[in-house]
């Protein structure tokens, strides 16, 4: 069973969620792909000639272009459905334990929860523990963030854990979930023709993902957006650097997506919390977003500070949304007392006292 948050009031399960789209459009592939991002190309992970793999289910290939169908390929014809969930929604009924698609979009429009611009890179090819398994691209966020110093590099992909954590923290619905670690999945059902068969599969994909390694975390912006898509521009922080719509949308196009289903997405969110991350401010409130994690198993939240970490709390970063209102006001400061937990006010009332 899904690990929802409540599985006593969600009814029905659903398919609709809030992630990343990673479509491609490839020679290989259905001929209506979207492309949605050229950063990656991920039919260089798949096996389209069968060399390794011997059968899947009736799906195939789900990324890189997708199953183009009969007589190229006789599997399903679909498009390209390349995505990362951040975290599913289910259905847009809160009767059958989801949430209205209306309160999602303007939660985000106002700019509840921020968006920095998403750069990611791929850190695996994995099978999934499923038998026969399914095949999934990771997006883990490696290394850990450095929480003793503010001003070390930020991990790869740690913009998704960001953008899910605060989604968690502020939207409680029975039907809502971790969908586990951020992937996109490859392939299901996969039967490969040989032990020896697999690991040239899995050697051959290690090649590919260092080489997207040492090129680095890439935005995903698309170059364009079918019409039937709407486009959200997301309330910013008043003190973000020239907040211009055309500065916007020239420059920072890679945010998140709303999507129905795996095939269907309706919105697409822009990015409300821009770069440079390096100032203090930023700094502050992106690790103490980023200091816990969802215990999927056990439905509650769990801290990832080393014990020995002098610069962040151990303690629950108890009110977010204010956290957050006080940025898109252009609060720095209040910003920086609420991230460390207000301990410099506590230390002056010890003092006084």
């Amino acid at each position: 069973m899904p690990p929802v948050l409540d599985p006593s009031k969600s009814r029905v399960d659903g398919l609709a969620f809030i992630g990343l789209s990673l479509s491609r459009k490839g020679p290989r592939g259905h001929p209506d792909s979207v492309t949605h991002q050229e950063a990656f190309d991920f039919d260089r992970v798949q096996d389209r000639d069968y060399e390794h793999i011997f059968s899947t289910n009736d799906d195939g290939w789900l990324v890189g272009g997708g199953e183009p169908g009969p007589p190229t390929s006789y599997k399903l014809a679909a498009k390209d459905s390349a995505h990362v969930e951040i975290m599913r929604i289910g259905t847009y009924e809160p009767a059958w334990g989801g949430m209205y698609q209306k309160d999602i979009v303007q939660m985000l429009e106002e700019g509840k929860i921020l968006i920095p611009e998403i750069t990611v890179v791929p850190t695996a090819v994995v099978a999934n523990p499923d038998t026969p398994p399914e095949l999934e691209i990771r997006f883990d966020m490696v290394p850990p963030p450095n929480f003793n110093d503010p001003m070390a590099p930020l991990p790869a992909n740690w913009q998704l854990r960001f953008i899910q954590n605060q989604l968690f923290k502020m939207m409680q619905f029975p039907s809502r979930f971790n969908p586990g670690s951020f992937h996109s999945t490859i392939l299901r059902k996969a039967e490969f023709r040989s032990p020896e068969a697999k690991k040239a599969y899995f050697t051959k994909c290690q090649k590919v993902i260092d080489e997207w390694m040492d090129r680095g975390h890439q935005p995903i912006a698309p170059a364009k957006i079918d019409p039937s898509i709407k486009v959200i521009k997301c309330k910013r922080a008043s003190n973000e650097q020239d907040s211009s719509a055309e500065y916007l949308s020239e420059y920072y196009r890679s945010g998140i997506w709303l999507f129905t289903d795996r095939n269907t997405i309706t919105h697409h969110f822009l990015p409300n919390f821009l770069p440079p991350y390096d100032t203090p401010a930023k700094r502050k409130i992106i690790l103490a977003v980023l200091k816990e994690e969802w215990d999927e198993k056990n439905l509650c939240w769990k801290s990832i500070v080393p014990e020995e970490s002098s610069m962040i709390s151990s303690k629950d970063v108890t009110d977010l949304p204010a956290l957050i209102a006080d940025y898109i006001c252009g609060s720095a400061k209040q910003v920086m007392d609420a991230a460390t937990g207000g301990e410099e006010k506590k230390e002056e009332a010890t003092k006084a006292t």
